[in-house]
């Protein structure tokens, strides 16, 4: 006798993102299987006297969400109560922050850290208004007595008062990382602004997380994932590259914790893990002897949890003129690559070997890289490793890619590799980079439409607690490329339709992951991972969508969220 379906969904818009994203009104899930879609009537006759029925009225139905490059333990860590909450636009200005921290400073007895997460300067008012940055001496005035490490929303950058700066030995005249930039006054004297891999010179001076604040951050930002219709996620960059990364959310600690969530039955989400053997001014010896060491899950059901590879950094970030560009910024500078190595040459090297071990181990790659050089550098690293030591198919991919040339574009497509993009970044910076940048490169970074047209599985993700896993949002920002500050439209030409929008989260994400054939969409026989909008989103203005709440989550056919309206 056919059993019955466990849930039926019907009278919606079901977007299945199958090859032709056909459209239907119904589906059915059993035993954490898509077993059928259709009509409501032929939905309806399957359900049995223990089916729970779901009228969605018109809602879409889609497949659960795949956030491909979100930080979930960082992000979990990086919120109240754990760490001051300094986004905009909560938070608006220089003085907004220091209110912030003479409040937590008051609670608190001196010598305790004060962490705080979020803050970004293009949108402190002190900062937009003129030539002003950010000081030590700004949060002296109201924690002299607290060491204050106050991380930016993208996670390159920090700001310590000198109380941080004394504890980390971090003076004039020190020594500066390989990767790292330690700014300074005109006398030589720290500012307290530390970008990219001179911030571990502060962060591994910070407490070290317990086990028991870690697994507390991963089941609440997963319980986050959920009410934002997110079931599946990447990890990127978890081990011993990692633990002063996000205050030390990043290390070998966070993986042994998923582990244990998942044998005990109690990880929610599909979770996909890149290792971090090597941080920023990493080295080839750095990833030979993270390979030989490194560890990966065991005994565990790869649905949940899954080591699929390992993440490089190869350049910072635009808005820190830490990612290697051709063309100079505003005010100068060009950049270089974050890896061992006294010249670009050395660097570039570097790079490719770092590369060509872990291709040659057989693991996927994932590489932080940003500006046109570093991607060429990149992609040509793939390439040769490819070349060289031919393997089925390993899926590599550029992380963010911003700048990424034509070039480039058509080198990934040719192996098969792909791009991981951040639209909602986008939102958030496109003012800032025009500055920066200028309006030519600044409408062009994150080329969405270039890339698919160029023949490559283009996904999309957040990259929280850089930006807040909405992926409404990050579907909206790719539909209008509007900036999140102006209003002002930034690149028309790279604009992509609904359709692909939807695919970056869903079924190419899937592909990332080696995956495609068993989640990613709703076809009978896969995963019964369902994100169900409050609203129809082929009729709902895209200026409207990111604040369109999710009414349903289900994973693994199980309901782990729910509006009280469905």
């Amino acid at each position: 006798m056919t059993a019955h379906p466990d849930v039926v969904l019907l009278d919606g818009e079901v977007l299945t993102v199958d090859r032709d994203f056909s459209t239907a009104q119904a589906l059915a899930l059993t035993g954490g299987t898509v077993t059928a879609v259709g009509t409501t009537a032929e939905i309806r006759a399957l359900a049995g006297p223990h089916t729970e029925v779901v009228d969605l009225r018109g809602r879409t139905a889609l497949p659960g969400i795949n956030d491909s490059h979100l930080h979930t333990c960082a992000f979990g860590l990086t919120r109240p109560p754990l760490a001051l909450d300094l986004t905009f636009p909560a938070v608006r200005s220089i003085a907004g922050i220091q209110a912030a921290v003479k409040d937590a400073a008051s609670g608190t007895a001196p010598g305790t850290w004060i962490r705080g997460n979020g803050w970004d300067l293009g949108y402190l008012e002190e900062c937009t208004a003129g030539d002003s940055m950010p000081n030590r001496h700004d949060l002296d005035v109201v924690a002299p007595a607290h060491p204050v490490y106050l991380q930016d929303f993208s996670g390159h950058l920090t700001w310590a008062n000198t109380e941080a700066l004394r504890r980390a030995g971090i003076t004039a005249g020190g020594t500066v990382p390989e990767g790292g930039v330690i700014h300074t006054d005109a006398s030589g004297e720290p500012t307290g602004l530390l970008a990219e891999g001179a911030q571990n010179l502060l962060q591994r001076h910070l407490p070290p997380y317990g086990r028991d604040e870690i697994e507390h951050a991963i089941r609440g930002a997963i319980a986050t994932l959920h009410r934002e219709g997110i079931t599946s996620y990447t990890e990127p960059g978890l081990g011993p590259g990692g633990e002063s990364l996000f205050g030390g959310a990043a290390g070998p600690l966070t993986l042994d914790v998923y582990q244990d969530l998942a044998r005990a039955g109690e990880l929610k989400a599909r979770v996909n893990v890149l290792l971090l053997l090597s941080g920023m001014g990493g080295s080839s010896a750095d990833i030979e002897r993270g390979l030989r060491d490194a560890w990966v899950p065991d005994g565990i059901d790869p649905r949940l949890l899954r080591v699929l590879g390992v993440k490089l950094f190869a350049n910072g970030i635009p808005p820190n003129k830490t990612a290697w560009v051709r063309e100079a910024y505003s005010g100068g500078g060009f950049g270089c690559l974050c890896v061992h190595g006294a010249a670009d040459a050395l660097r570039t090297r570097e790079l490719t070997e770092m590369v060509r071990l872990a291709h040659n181990a057989g693991h996927q790659i994932g590489v932080h890289v940003t500006g046109d050089r570093a991607i060429d550098a990149v992609v040509d690293a793939f390439e040769a490793a490819q070349v060289e030591h031919p393997r089925d198919d390993p899926r590599h991919y550029a992380i963010h890619a911003d700048l990424i040339g034509q070039q480039s574009l058509h080198k990934l497509a040719a192996h098969g590799f792909g791009a991981n993009m951040n639209p909602a970044i986008k939102w958030t910076i496109a003012d800032m980079m025009a500055e920066m940048l200028g309006d030519e490169r600044a409408a062009y970074q994150w080329p969405v439409h270039s890339a698919l047209a160029a023949g490559i599985k283009v996904t999309s993700s957040s990259d929280a607690p850089v930006t807040y896993p909405n992926w409404r949002q990050g579907v909206a920002a790719m539909l209008l490329r509007e900036s999140k500050g102006s209003g002002r439209v930034y690149g028309p030409d790279e604009r992509v339709g609904l359709a692909d929008a939807v695919r970056a989260y869903t079924v190419n994400a899937a592909w990332q992951d080696f995956a495609e054939d068993w989640k990613g969409s709703l076809e009978p026989g896969k995963a019964a991972d369902v994100t169900v909008l409050d609203g129809t989103l082929t009729a709902t203005d895209p200026h409207d969508l990111p604040d369109t709440p999710i009414a349903m989550t289900i994973f693994n056919g199980d309901i782990v969220h729910r509006a009280a309206n469905l």
